[in-house]
């Protein structure tokens, strides 16, 4: 199983770094979150790197590490929720591994991250309406690159890594555990 790496790709706030330390607990691999990573290697938030430097700045540093990240075998991988913005990114992400999109509608989002001020990009006026154009842009990105469509709706963090264990394992990528 060490050979096995899945991504996991949606909106801010979808659950990819929650959903994607316990799937990574789960298949006993190890877990990257590509914004934490990106953090560690900038020296300072991506929000203050945001600010400081600008979106494109960023989604070069991001599709650096996105392309670094995905070339480890056997892990798991959160990615921010732009980085399918970059067709590299989508190429690697999709040809390097099993991509699960982590679908979740913008109204469950802005409830989700109603206090959240960490996200660069939902820091305006009406967050729902970002949420709305950024779903509209990105959903058929999303989409173009996942193996894997997974509804996050109401589901806890444990049905949902259920969820994605089960879809792997009826691909054949992981072994069944009836």
């Amino acid at each position: 199983m060490s050979d096995i790496r899945v991504s996991l790709i949606g909106l801010p706030g979808s659950g990819k770094s929650t959903v994607g330390r316990q799937l990574a607990r789960r298949l006993q691999l190890p877990f990257f979150d590509s914004d934490k990573v990106i953090e560690e290697r900038i020296g300072c938030s991506i929000k203050d790197f945001f600010a400081r430097e600008g979106e494109s700045a960023f989604r070069d540093i991001e599709s650096a590490v996105i392309d670094e990240l995905t070339q480890k075998s056997g892990c798991v991988l959160s990615t921010g929720g732009g980085a399918v913005l970059r067709p590299e990114n989508r190429l690697n992400l999709h040809s390097r591994g099993h991509v699960v999109y982590l679908k979740s509608m913008p109204e469950e989002l802005a409830r989700r991250l109603k206090h959240d001020t960490s996200r660069p990009l939902l820091q305006v006026d009406d967050p729902l309406t970002r949420l709305r154009d950024l779903f509209a842009v990105r959903d058929p990105l999303y989409r173009e690159t996942a193996h894997y469509v997974i509804e996050t709706g109401r589901p806890s963090v444990a049905m949902l890594v259920n969820m994605i264990v089960m879809q792997l394992e009826l691909a054949g990528v992981v072994p069944s555990h009836r």
